[in-house]
């Protein structure tokens, strides 16, 4: 029983020592050691899958910003969602490329003296931008090592690394009423539980002014603009940087916010 119990809480050890960035390695099918489908892939039991689903939802209920714990909770709970999210990839002519070429986001794979040359208003001026205001870096993302099927890892990845685009795209900054919206907009489009749970248990910790402004005024607003556009993974962000900001949103159906937030200008924008 000792022995069981020490392997199954493996997983667990392998995390404490942090988060780790993403590799740029390809999710490719192929040889990566015994039992591993794509670079950074842990195997793991059902039983397993159950006890880090637990720990990580604790921790992440506790500390919002534990990215890795939030990581690996969509890991462990949302397989059946990828699944559909690969599907719905699948057959969109644009999401069944990114699926066949695997492009990653990063700061090697982005070319920031292009995006840097952009025309004001461009989605990857403002992606830029955000980045800039906001610093943060598309390098903090955590790899993917609990999902055992390589392509659905890769879905989940690139879920990951399109988050700060759904920011730009949304116009909301990275403190936590801005992270809630978002939250709640990713919800409705994926369905991916490690979502929901965020945007469900993330306003614990709003104040009553906050959060009366976020019931009223800005859920609705993410609800709305979710159903209404369709699946943000199936944009080629990387094709579109030329692409006015404003053209992308009328594209997806996505409307100014409610009320200005601190972080991107919406209204130099629409």
């Amino acid at each position: 029983m000792a022995t069981l119990l020490r392997q199954a809480l493996r997983p667990l050890r392998l995390l404490l020592g942090g988060p780790r960035p993403a590799t740029d390695v390809p999710f490719r099918a192929g040889s990566h050691g015994a039992g591993l489908l794509y670079p950074d892939h842990i195997p793991t039991t059902p039983l397993q899958k159950a006890l880090l689903a637990a720990g990580s939802a604790g921790m992440a209920l506790y500390n919002p910003y534990r990215h890795d714990m939030v990581a690996v909770l969509g890991e462990t709970t949302g397989c059946r969602t990828l699944k559909v999210l690969r599907d719905q990839m699948r057959r969109d002519p644009e999401g069944a490329q990114i699926l066949q070429e695997r492009p990653r986001i990063s700061l090697s794979t982005l070319d920031l003296g292009k995006l840097q040359s952009l025309p004001e208003g461009s989605l990857g001026c403002e992606y830029l931008r955000f980045l800039d205001v906001n610093r943060v870096s598309p390098d903090t993302r955590a790899p993917t090592r609990f999902v055992d099927d390589e392509e659905l890892a890769y879905v989940i990845q690139r879920y990951r690394e399109v988050h700060d685009m759904l920011h730009t795209l949304l116009g909301m900054p990275t403190n936590i009423l801005g992270e809630i919206v978002v939250k709640w907009f990713e919800a409705v489009q994926t369905g991916l539980p490690m979502c929901i749970l965020g945007a469900l248990f993330g306003p614990i910790r709003l104040s009553a002014q906050s959060l009366q402004v976020l019931v009223s005024e800005l859920i609705p607003w993410a609800v709305q603009n979710g159903r209404r556009a369709p699946c943000v993974l199936n944009l080629y962000y990387e094709r579109r940087w030329e692409q006015p900001l404003k053209a992308l949103r009328e594209e997806l159906g996505i409307t100014a916010p409610p009320l200005q937030m601190q972080g991107l200008a919406w209204p130099s924008l629409a």
